[in-house]
């Protein structure tokens, strides 16, 4: 709580890491008390180092929830945060899974507005170690200036304001040089001035009128408490709401939650929201796989169309496509994996073999028709020839993905996403491309019949077979026609 003193903080602490250093699989605690740029007395961090993965009885998420549970009995007034230190980062609360920021002019309506935000958070099931960057509570001295008797005696509210800056937070007037070292010289009053509020009022200001005045004749002095710190962004007061996520849970979740709820409260419009830190980053990460979602849709329909010289033959092999996104989520959710960046890149290796798998049966299916069998029979023999090349690279992909999904060491949880997404997922487009594509195929066969699609077909062999020749003419002459 706020208050707290050093030593305070510091026997408390140590007694926290006393408790976690008595739990299997853990080596060591250092205890840090008033680190970072502000120093704060009241806050600190416990960093645990745990053995290596094998040599404990459990993962690190339970033994990160076990610590929850540790603190639990401590008072209510104790903010922790456990959480797993990030790269290139000191950890801290500013690590947290969701971050989610209040922006605006009025600071007592962030207090109002952020606390109706935090309430709901503490609601949501996926979300842990719930928090806020607005800590307020913090004693301070108030003074008020009498702006009559300052006028009547000659002296500015600046002039006060300048002069308690100077005098009890410091100034630096000059540097001292010692060898090659430099030091920072700075002036301020004597520590009885600075930390009584008697000696405050006897502090003396500069008057225009009579030299000088002491500040029990200018200011009304009150107690009160206050906010710790207070943050901004592009100017504004801010408050940042802190979350992190359960094991098995989902930021996802924590966030829909979060904009379903602000949207009913019709913030005023001077007042933003936002995402920051690893939400904001996640967010981004989304976006962009979307982005490579539909590149990758777009970019394998025009190669496609080039190959098979049709606008019809792409979209029946493309079709598979968000047909296997079902099955390879459900792979994740069999398993109890989440859908997160690496997962994310093992759809797209899906997308690329379930791909090939149609496009073999499709590419012979056409060569026999062209050889004057009929559709149905094309089909059942194009099926029944890549029977066997179908299953030799979903075996050898099933196979080559498997020491992902099986692996215990270090750095196994990173790896088995997408190993469990691609084994799963492609084990079970088996049945979709051997079942499905002939479907599919028979269908926009069927299409093709109309006088509409007539006039796409030829306009398509016209300017993919254009194109084709052209490029067979480009290489040709670069490469030689051997």
């Amino acid at each position: 709580p706020e208050g707290y003193s050093l030593s305070a903080t510091s026997q408390l602490l140590e007694r926290i890491a006393t408790e976690i250093r008595q739990t299997q699989g853990v080596t060591d605690t250092l205890v840090t008390v008033g680190g970072g740029q502000q120093q704060v007395v009241n806050a600190g961090s416990i960093y645990v180092k745990l053995t290596d993965i094998g040599d404990r009885p459990k993962s690190q998420e339970t033994m990160m929830a076990d610590a929850r549970e540790l603190v639990k009995k401590y008072p209510p007034e104790l903010r922790t945060a456990v959480q797993q230190v990030a790269a290139f980062s000191g950890g801290g609360f500013r690590n947290a899974n969701v971050q989610f920021l209040i922006a605006g002019p009025d600071l007592k309506k962030l207090e109002e507005y952020s606390a109706k935000v935090l309430e709901h958070m503490k609601t949501i099931p996926d979300a842990v170690d719930i928090d806020s960057t607005l800590i307020s509570g913090k004693p301070e001295v108030q003074l008020s200036v009498n702006r009559a008797t300052a006028a009547d005696l000659g002296v500015r509210v600046g002039d006060v304001s300048q002069a308690l800056n100077t005098l009890v937070a410091g100034q630096e007037v000059t540097s001292f040089s010692e060898g090659t070292d430099q030091y920072e010289v700075r002036v301020r009053a004597i520590n009885p001035y600075r930390t009584d509020v008697e000696g405050l009022t006897r502090l003396i200001v500069p008057s225009a009128k009579v030299g000088w005045v002491s500040l029990d004749r200018l200011v009304k002095v009150s107690e009160g408490t206050g906010p710790s710190s207070v943050e901004r962004t592009n100017r504004q007061r801010q408050v940042t709401l802190l979350a992190n996520t359960k094991p098995g849970g989902s930021a996802t979740n924590i966030t829909s939650s979060i904009d379903a709820f602000v949207k009913q409260l019709n913030l005023p419009s001077e007042y933003k929201t936002g995402y920051v830190g690893q939400s904001k980053e996640m967010g981004k990460a989304g976006f962009y796989f979307l982005l490579a979602f539909a590149l990758s849709f777009i970019f394998m329909y025009i190669v496609l169309a080039a190959q098979f010289e049709s606008f019809i033959h792409p979209v029946t092999i493309l079709l598979t496509l968000p047909l296997s996104i079902p099955f390879g989520i459900l792979s994740l959710l069999v398993t109890g994996q989440t859908v997160n960046i690496f997962s994310g890149l093992g759809l797209l290796l899906l997308f690329g073999v379930v791909k090939k798998n149609a496009i073999l049966q499709i590419d012979h299916t056409n060569n026999l028709r062209s050889q004057g069998m009929n559709r149905y029979e094309a089909i059942i023999q194009a099926n029944r020839d890549r029977l066997r090349p179908i299953l030799m690279t979903t075996i050898a992909l099933v196979a080559g993905m498997l020491p992902l999904v099986v692996s215990s060491g270090a750095g196994s949880g990173t790896n088995r996403s997408i190993g469990v997404l691609v084994v799963g997922g492609q084990s079970l487009c088996l049945l979709l491309t051997l079942l499905a594509v002939p479907v599919f195929y028979s269908i926009f066969d069927d299409l093709s019949e109309m006088r509409l699609f007539q006039y796409v077909s030829r306009f398509s062999n016209w300017l993919f077979g254009g194109l084709r020749r052209r490029f067979a003419a480009a290489t040709s002459s670069l490469f030689g026609k051997g």
